[in-house]
């Protein structure tokens, strides 16, 4: 979905959040449930019933780091900021991205730059095979940390594997190099098709949850301003 905004769009990247829609496996399932009906009692209210990494959201450092902040502890600034997107679709479940493939579209990446990755697999958010996502290299969160990012987000369920290893271990590494860093991870982002590979913001704003490890988020776009006719 894109809304006008002062002259320029706004694309919407978010996950809706609903009853028994995917998650994380494992993780609690969403449940939306009638709290207070408005034949009943004059006005509506939903009970929500979801975890903290339900849809499109961000994990924070203590997601996975002993010590790492809380969401509540988590700068904003971090999440408004200059979006890049780097394309690697058309890919084979569970497939490794690595960073050669990324080096063509990464030269130009800058300090304080917001990169998500486009894998295309949120097109199967529903789907039984949705687990089967590709998975980011190490190095490629390495290399982005290097390059001052310290945001990185996907269009699946994680950068790392949505299965356990064959010995039944959960292996993270892109989780334990960004978040161990003190960077953010955003999750189940979805319309980065609708989103040029530079030039726009992102905005993905947590709810205030003190002491948690993540929250679902907002993710907005908001696109390069429209050339003025004296420009064209």
């Amino acid at each position: 979905m894109s809304i006008p905004l002062a002259g320029r769009m706004i694309v919407d990247l978010s996950r809706p959040l609903g009853s028994g829609m995917t998650v994380f496996p494992g993780d609690p399932a969403v449940s939306i449930e009638v709290a207070a009906a408005l034949e009943t009692h004059g006005f509506r209210v939903s009970a929500l019933h979801l975890g903290s990494h339900s849809g499109t959201h961000v994990d924070a450092p203590s997601h996975s780091i002993a010590d790492g902040a809380a969401i509540d502890a988590v700068p904003l600034q971090m999440l408004i900021g200059p979006l890049r997107v780097l394309r690697a679709t058309g890919r084979a479940p569970r497939s490794v991205i690595t960073w050669a493939e990324l080096l063509p579209q990464v030269d130009a990446v800058r300090a304080g730059e917001i990169v998500v990755i486009e894998t295309g697999w949120s097109d199967r958010f529903d789907a039984l095979d949705a687990v089967d996502h590709p998975v980011l290299a190490a190095e490629v969160a390495e290399q982005l940390l290097a390059r001052g990012v310290k945001v990185i987000g996907v269009d699946s369920l994680s950068p790392d594997a949505s299965t356990p290893a064959d010995d039944g271990s959960w292996r993270l590494p892109v989780h334990e190099l960004v978040l161990g860093a003190g960077g953010l991870i955003i999750e189940n982002l979805t319309n980065l098709g609708g989103v040029p590979d530079t030039g726009s913001e992102l905005i993905a704003l947590p709810l205030s949850l003190p002491g948690l490890d993540g929250s679902p988020v907002r993710a907005v776009a908001l696109l390069p301003p429209s050339p003025s006719p004296a420009d064209r």
